[in-house]
């Protein structure tokens, strides 16, 4: 037992957390409103009693609204908590409660791996306080995790720098940290880890892709979902991660080493042997809510300690303004709030040496203190404009569930956005819906009815087909509709509009004429993605059909349900092979990256149009009443005035019917000749040619282009 009589100083308001200092520890929180605060130090995770508890004098240890002390003859690895009194008074939006343990929002490191084994709230009764979750009465302090002291610049980084690769030249793979090594077959000695992250970089690097984007790590609550799976009759989980209850903490369970302060090391490995490989990490982060849910949500940490400023209040302060869609919304332009969040991506970048993150609903972010949209959000503009995160790639998902739609017009200059339109138009092209070849033309060329007119340029749109949120690409053309009845919902969660097909057959088949034509439109797809003008990105294992057997919502199956299968890798081995070949070419061909948008027009004097569309036939294409198929022309020549040299030329076909046609191939620049470098209806390999050894082109007869196809042409002077 640790003695109880520790020294005590006045300690420091800054900075906020719990950072180690000679011969001790300072701790500093925020609270406006409190009016006790005891600090608890633990010997273990699961102790029920402290072995110090300590309440500050509010002379002594607080300055402004920050109560702080320091305790010497403790260091890094030391278990501790808050807990704080002040008003219970839910009309005025105060719920404080002294008989909870609270977590430090500034927490680096949360002890163990719990089952928060927190009550339900079924209503809230003036007379019966207890009813209300925030004012349980009580005292869980053995059921919850523990806050850790950590030591951050014990870890030797060897040099380490985060990379910040130009998002133009990048290739993002999205992915869940535990699902990419959690099954069997990822052979991995530390399954479902940030070691097992960095078992599967070998395979990343061979892929081609350039940066990953990590599903939430930040803390939270795995078992915070009550729910059965209806099939198995097992508990289902948290497993995405968008519920986070500590911003700055790794989460433990995802760490092999332990998690009473090592998962931060950890996750440090991961990100310097990623880097190593030339890898970027981007982080997805839930600055929109926090999992303390709504009115009859459990007190854990920020409720507990200043409930009406971290959170948008109703006007009936008892309640919870929700534009998340998960019972609360964090009060993100609130000064204090803001600060918090620009704290949190400072250590992000600069003590775990991340290169980006995307912001999950970011629209939220450009809400006021009431909830109404901002013209010039202040907390939006500071990140894009924070010296710091200057050379940090800031992505957001630009809408809300509370009815915001900014795709296009997100505010602050250099954000990023998840271009939804970009996922539907191919997704509905590829399915063979009518007049919508102009949309692919849009959205393959960068999509400049949404970001030329503000300035911004073509890899500000993150273009993907699937993401986490929906089904795989495998199930996009495997289902005509979700099939989520194992999360326990009956069916009703998850999107209905998926602009899917089955191609004859709900899910599974062995149907051979089925399946070669599943296999073409993934190719199709992931060939439109990564030779569309902007930044592309793939969700993870699509690569080789990963499937979730038609659920597209799997955000509670941590399982084989969610988990990488690493046998597909042989099973389609043809597909992999594709796509690791389109992926070369977009780094191989700086066309594919250009920096700016199309003119359409001969800037390079070389008697070619930067790009030219056409219909099949050769003519200029009739917008209004085009079948689904197109034809495109791409100059080469200075399409990135940073290359050493120009670039080929390119023509790409893309043919959407059920019928196949013969495109007319322009004729060349004088000298050249187009090879064949991409035909996604042959057979594996002649799919996809290797770099330098594409076949000829003959000069007459055009080129014939099979149903639910596209082929990729490059143009090559006769001495290459």
């Amino acid at each position: 037992m640790r003695e109880p009589n520790l020294v005590t100083r006045h300690g420091n308001p800054r900075p906020f957390g719990a950072e180690p200092v000679i011969g001790g520890v300072n701790f500093a929180v925020f609270s406006r409103h409190a009016t006790c605060m005891r600090l608890c130090l633990f010997e273990r995770a699961d102790d029920a009693e402290p072995y110090f508890d300590h309440r500050l004098d509010p002379v002594q240890n607080k300055t402004g609204d920050i109560w702080h002390i320091h305790v010497d003859g403790i260091g890094p690895g030391t278990l501790y908590a808050w807990r704080v009194d002040g008003p219970f008074i839910p009309d005025r939006g105060f719920r404080f409660n002294p008989n909870k343990l609270l977590l430090d929002p500034y927490a680096k490191a949360l002890s163990g791996n719990f089952e928060w084994k927190l009550s339900r709230a079924v209503g809230y009764n003036p007379e019966d306080p207890a009813r209300d979750l925030s004012f349980s009465i009580d005292d869980d302090a053995a059921l919850v995790p523990k806050c850790v002291v950590v030591d951050d610049d014990a870890f030797d980084w060897e040099g380490d720098r985060p990379l910040n690769l130009p998002l133009r030249h990048c290739i993002i793979y999205e992915t869940h940290v535990r699902g990419l090594s959690a099954h069997a077959s990822a052979h991995t000695s530390h399954p479902g880890t940030y070691l097992g992250v960095v078992s599967a970089i070998p395979y990343l690097k061979e892929l081609g892709i350039t940066s990953l984007e990590l599903l939430p790590v930040q803390e939270f609550d795995h078992h915070e979902n009550q729910r059965h799976d209806s099939r198995t009759g097992k508990r289902l989980y948290q497993y995405w991660g968008y519920s986070t209850l500590a911003f700055f903490a790794p989460k433990g369970r995802y760490a092999s080493s332990g998690c009473s302060g090592q998962q931060v090391a950890e996750f440090k490995t991961m990100v310097k042997e990623l880097h190593k490989a030339g890898i970027e990490v981007i982080l997805d982060v839930v600055f929109n809510h926090t999992g303390e849910g709504n009115e009859l949500g459990p007190t854990i940490s920020f409720r507990g300690f200043d409930n009406p400023i971290w959170y948008m209040l109703d006007d009936d302060p008892r309640y919870y303004k929700n534009y998340s869609g998960c019972g609360n919304t964090l009060n993100c332009n609130h000064p204090v709030v803001r600060n918090f969040i620009l704290d949190c991506l400072h250590y992000w970048v600069v003590d775990m040496h991340v290169d980006g993150f995307r912001f999950d609903l970011g629209s939220i972010l450009g809400r006021d203190q009431k909830g109404r949209m901002l013209e010039n959000p202040p907390v939006i503009e500071q990140i894009a404009e924070d010296p710091i995160l200057r050379q940090t790639k800031i992505i957001a998902e630009a809408w809300d569930a509370g009815g915001a739609y900014q795709v296009g017009s997100f505010p602050g200059g250099r954000w990023a956005e998840w271009n939804d339109r970009y996922r539907d138009d191919i997704r509905r092209f590829w399915r063979g819906d009518e007049r919508m070849a102009a949309a692919l033309a849009t959205r393959l060329s960068g999509s400049s009815d949404l970001y030329l007119r503000d300035g911004r340029k073509p890899f500000h749109s993150i273009n993907y087909i699937t993401s986490h949120d929906g089904f795989t690409l495998y199930d996009l053309v495997s289902y005509n509709g979700k099939h989520n009845e194992r999360n326990g919902e009956h069916g009703r969660d998850g999107h209905d509009s998926n602009f899917s097909y089955n191609h004859g057959h709900e899910g599974p088949t062995k149907d051979d004429r089925i399946l070669k034509l599943r296999e073409r439109k993934q190719k199709n797809y992931l060939a439109t993605l990564l030779l569309s003008i902007g930044t592309p990105m793939m969700l993870g294992g699509d690569e080789f059909g990963r499937t979730q057997r038609g659920n597209n919502n799997a955000y509670c199956q941590d399982n084989e349900l969610s988990w990488f299968d690493w046998s597909l890798r042989v099973a389609n081995t043809g597909l992999l092979r594709f796509v690791r070949e389109v992926i070369a070419i977009r780094h191989k061909h700086p066309a594919f990256r250009r920096p700016d948008f199309f003119t359409g027009k001969d800037a390079n004097f070389n008697a070619v149009p930067d790009i030219a569309w056409y219909a099949p036939d050769g003519t200029e294409p009739s917008w209004e009443d085009m079948p689904s198929a197109i034809a495109v022309r791409m100059d080469g020549s200075r399409a990135d005035i940073m290359a050493e040299h120009d670039d080929n030329n390119f023509f790409i076909m893309f043919n959407a019917t059920p019928e196949p046609l013969d495109f007319v191939v322009p004729r060349p620049q004088a000298g050249w000749e187009w090879h064949r470098a991409i035909d996604t209806a042959l057979d594996s390999p002649d799919d996809i040619a290797p770099h330098g050894a594409e076949p000829l082109v003959p000069r007459k007869g055009g080129y014939h282009v099979m149903p639910w196809s596209m082929a990729l042409l490059l143009s090559r002077t006769r001495e290459t």
